[in-house]
């Protein structure tokens, strides 16, 4: 999990770097601080999928590239075999595993989400990102908080919202919650 995050974060270094962009423009396509944005460049910080996709979007750089390392290169068709999507973990408790890593120019984002509980009452840093997300469990109990309002999802449950509004996610009932997450 913190090898993936350091990886990340050397290539967004290494992006921003070979484009010559200024510090201070890529922190603010991400609406954080500069000091923030070094953190996640040094491994130190969750980059979040939605940064990461915010900056692949403005800088035409596949997000597979900043994830994963890899160009994707099909352009008819991606199978993922089950448990065989590239994956990138967000701190011990989120998990994402790419459903269409290998798809060049894709129109969204397909994800399988495992998301574990928290100890407590803790819940997940809210954050925010252009465009839209459908979000559908498949295994667990799903607390989606949009600015204030709180929704539970059981499985078969699903959700489509705009993403533009800060959004977070949490597994209820000590159980782990996976769910398919497509962000557009």
């Amino acid at each position: 999990m913190e090898g993936s995050i350091k990886q990340i974060g050397q290539r967004l270094k290494g992006l921003r770097e070979v484009l010559n962009i200024p510090l201070s423009e890529i922190a603010e396509l991400c609406n954080i601080s500069e000091e923030h944005y070094l953190k996640i460049e040094s491994g130190e910080a969750d980059p979040s999928v939605y940064r990461l996709s915010k900056i692949s979007k403005h800088y035409g750089i596949s997000l597979d590239v900043l994830l994963f390392g890899e160009e994707p290169h099909m352009s008819s068709y991606f199978v993922t075999r089950k448990g065989q999507g590239l994956c990138v973990d967000r701190r011990k408790d989120y998990r994402y595993q790419s459903l269409a890593s290998g798809f060049k120019r894709r129109k969204v984002d397909p994800f399988l989400v495992q998301v574990d509980p928290l100890p407590g009452d803790q819940n997940h840093n809210q954050n925010a990102h252009e465009g839209q997300e459908f979000d559908l469990v498949i295994q667990g109990t799903l607390e989606v908080t949009i600015v204030d309002k709180v929704i539970t999802l059981e499985q078969g449950d699903s959700i489509y919202f705009d993403s533009s509004s800060m959004h977070s996610m949490r597994a209820l009932g000590n159980q782990s919650c996976q769910f398919l997450c497509i962000v557009i």
